[in-house]
């Protein structure tokens, strides 16, 4: 059967030669994966190398391996051979995809091309040609122009508009093999998936813009294809399951309000955590979880855990510095939180400026002595940041970009110190909602800002910085005594930094995110309609301020979640 071997012309004698059958490469693939997840990096890229340049199931799995190490790496010779692997894998893919006569592709302009007459071998060509065309448009969108960017998003509009016509096969095509069919289905289970859950976190005006273009942002429908991916049997379902469980434990916590669905995330991950114990993503995924339930301890161990067992990849090692760093500044355990900002410094290439930030505020939090004994200048760290900095499409990065601005005293005419820059940059991340779960920890960081507020009012010689740091501290004073249910002083902390608009000079994202938090006290409170009112207001007349589209993106999570009430207001009031 043509579909499981696949037959290549040799240019120079025309002979016909046998490639490798597609339920075979699937095969191979898959277990390549399971080497993968069992921290066997290295031994599942040789693999799949033999046949990458004959099995599009090979080529794409091996370029997708190099596109995970440059996105963990940044560095230079990573992308450009991940981009190069990239590009062979298209070529390679390109082979097995339907031909068409210059006629069909001239009608495919006007008519969609017929599903019914694709062979199962064309429907996994397409298949694997979206993919690795996603990817490649991940990988373009870090170039350093915007000419990259709008590359970046011509190549996904196209791998959109296959999965579209995969999604149309998948209904109509008589595919007689299920192995095939599943590990088909799978894959468009993913991509429309991913493409509809992540497309449903853009805020309303840009995802109607996006429909106007093609694109479906349904997050119901995303959740469903994931979910429905994740629980068959095919190549794809482990993608699916990571891409639930990044959507559950990191997009949901730092772009949306803070909830993550744990339970969901659990029973996803249960089935892997027995057949890959020690696998290094697992158990990173086991400690994430664990760290968003407020059990930091488990986490910590879990995070070491995922350390020791591999030494092969150490950008995973980063990932866990970084989380470690957030579970021991949690129980402002400011001496080891700066052990690991202090090796993604010396480590990690992602973030330079975001990471010296860190370690800089981290031992802004500790005595001055204690941070002589250290070794350590924290002016000459803060003053660092902004030349560290990256830029993507030409565009600055908004955390990078905040963290500037914030050190930018440190080397001003007039220096002042940050308040508590520690914690000021754990709200960034939403990690107050995280800490909120635990009410001895909550109530240890009020102390903490209380002693903080304390000082600013007895200052004696008050800097510029002077109103814009007494802001910040009843913001997070705010946001701790609303975990813990004191929601008359926590309105009043809120209240505060909004009736100082006027007056705050530097830090310009105050207010707009005061007032949302302020929106979802009403929330909690169970006046919706105070909430909506409040978070409209923030659209609708406060612009140009840092973190801009980080807290749209957390407005637009937080009116989803009081969705049944918006569907009853009247039109002149319906979220824009």
């Amino acid at each position: 059967m043509e579909t499981l071997s696949h037959t290549q012309v040799d240019s120079k004698n025309s002979k016909r030669t046998p490639e490798m059958a597609l339920e075979d490469s699937l095969k191979e693939c898959t277990t390549a994966l399971e080497l993968f997840l069992n921290n066997r990096f290295a031994d599942a890229l040789a693999l799949l190398k033999p046949w990458k340049d004959q099995s599009m199931y090979h080529a794409m799995g091996y370029s997708s391996i190099l596109v995970m190490q440059a996105g963990m790496t940044f560095d230079s010779k990573d992308m450009n051979a991940a981009m190069s692997s990239l590009n062979e894998s298209l070529q390679t893919c390109q082979r097995f995809r339907k031909r068409t006569g210059i006629m069909e592709s001239l009608a495919s302009f006007w008519y969609q091309q017929s599903t019914e007459s694709f062979t199962e071998e064309e429907m996994h060509a397409e298949l694997c040609y979206a993919e690795v065309l996603l990817q490649k448009a991940a990988l373009t969108f870090l170039g350093e122009s915007i000419i990259s960017f709008i590359k970046g998003g011509m190549k996904i509009r196209n791998s959109y508009q296959i999965y579209k016509e995969c999604q149309a096969m998948a209904k109509v095509a008589r595919v007689e093999n299920k192995s095939l069919r599943n590990h088909f289905t799978g894959g468009v289970s993913m991509g429309i998936g991913s493409f509809n859950l992540m497309l449903s976190l853009l805020p309303s005006r840009v995802l109607r813009l996006m429909e106007f273009l093609g694109f479906s942002g349904d997050r119901e429908l995303g959740l469903s294809e994931l979910r429905e991916g994740a629980a068959s049997t095919n190549l794809r379902s482990i993608l699916c399951t990571l891409t639930l469980l990044m959507f559950h434990l990191y997009i949901s916590v730092i772009l949306g309000t803070g909830e993550a669905n744990l339970t969901e995330a659990e029973s996803l991950l249960a089935p892997y955590v027995d057949r890959f114990p020690n696998g290094a993503l697992i158990l990173f995924y086991v400690a994430r979880i664990s760290l968003l339930k407020g059990n930091f301890t488990y986490a910590q161990e879990k995070f070491l855990a995922c350390i020791a067992a591999q030494q092969e990849w150490c950008q995973i090692h980063h990932l866990c510095y970084w989380e470690l760093m957030w579970a021991y500044s949690f129980e402002q355990n400011w001496k080891e939180a700066y052990r690991y900002a202090n090796l993604l410094c010396k480590e990690s290439k992602w973030s330079q400026a975001v990471y010296l930030f860190q370690k800089a505020a981290i031992l802004s939090m500790l005595l001055e002595e204690e941070v002589i004994a250290l070794g350590e200048n924290v002016s000459e760290l803060f003053r660092q940041v902004d030349g560290l900095r990256l830029k993507i499409a030409g565009k600055s990065i908004p955390t990078e970009k905040f963290a500037a601005k914030k050190a930018q005293r440190y080397s001003s005419s007039s220096p002042g110190k940050l308040v508590v820059p520690a914690l000021e940059m754990m709200y960034v991340w939403n990690g107050f909602a995280i800490v909120g779960k635990r009410e001895d920890l909550t109530k240890n960081i009020l102390c903490t800002l209380e002693k903080a507020e304390e000082e600013l009012e007895h200052e004696p010689n008050p800097s510029v910085y002077h109103l814009d740091d007494k802001c910040v501290v009843q913001l997070l004073k705010g946001l701790c005594l609303r975990q813990l249910g004191r929601l008359v002083q926590a309105e009043a902390s809120f209240n505060y930094v909004i009736s100082c608009e006027s007056e705050i000079k530097h830090d310009n994202y105050l207010v707009p995110f005061t007032m949302y938090e302020l929106g979802l006290l009403h929330k909690q409170k169970g006046d919706f309609e105070k909430a909506i009112s409040v978070m409209e207001n923030i659209k609708m007349n406060y612009k140009d301020y840092n973190m801009e589209s980080r807290l749209h993106f957390r407005i637009h999570a937080a009116l989803n979640t009081m969705g049944s009430f918006t569907s009853k207001l009247p039109p002149s009031r319906m979220p824009a």
